[in-house]
């Protein structure tokens, strides 16, 4: 019974660490396509030097298919994505808040996947588990570390002033907003 229990529990972590990784897979793909597009969009307020370096980061990280590269493409995504928040001009709110979003996506992700993985091999470095071969030909999952720390900071809207009359007077009879 607890040979059966056990399988079971490792089946359902197997499968958990292949949702989880289906999931930030999505959110790594669509935090490079907001950048991609961030970068593409003349209106979103990224310098002209930086458009390019936006540009070749991007379609390196959606385009690569080994594994091994995979964590050194999205390190170079979010990398890009700090340097454009770290810019003293700011992004349009519209680009900002697409990239911050998806920032945050890839974090919640990357921990969801994280603690599935640290959940499976915690059972299955379990004695009787690995004696008994429970895991079957299954290959043990890896964490994804990136550094997806990502500070984009909020920057403060510029306090409108009041509509100034002809004579260079504020004009209190107008609405400021």
């Amino acid at each position: 019974m607890w040979i059966t229990f056990t399988l079971t529990r490792l089946d359902r972590l197997h499968a958990r660490v292949d949702a989880a990784w289906a999931a930030l897979d999505a959110q790594l793909v669509r935090r490079a396509a907001a950048l991609q597009h961030v970068a593409e969009s003349p209106d979103s307020g990224v310098r002209p030097d930086l458009r390019r370096p936006c540009e070749q980061v991007a379609q390196a990280a959606l385009g690569v298919q080994d594994e091994s590269e995979r964590q050194a493409a999205e390190n170079a995504v979010g990398h890009m994505i700090t340097r454009l928040a770290e810019v003293d001009e700011p992004l349009q709110a519209e680009a900002e808040a697409e990239l911050r979003e998806g920032a945050a996506r890839v974090q919640v992700a990357r921990r969801f996947y994280n603690d599935a993985v640290r959940d499976t091999r915690t059972l299955r470095s379990r004695r009787m588990p690995r004696l008994l071969r429970l895991a079957g030909r299954r290959v043990m999952p890896q964490f994804f570390d990136i550094d997806d720390t990502v500070t984009m900071p909020v920057r403060q809207a510029r306090p409108m002033s009041p509509p100034v009359s002809d004579a260079g007077e504020p004009d209190m009879t107008k609405d400021p907003t």
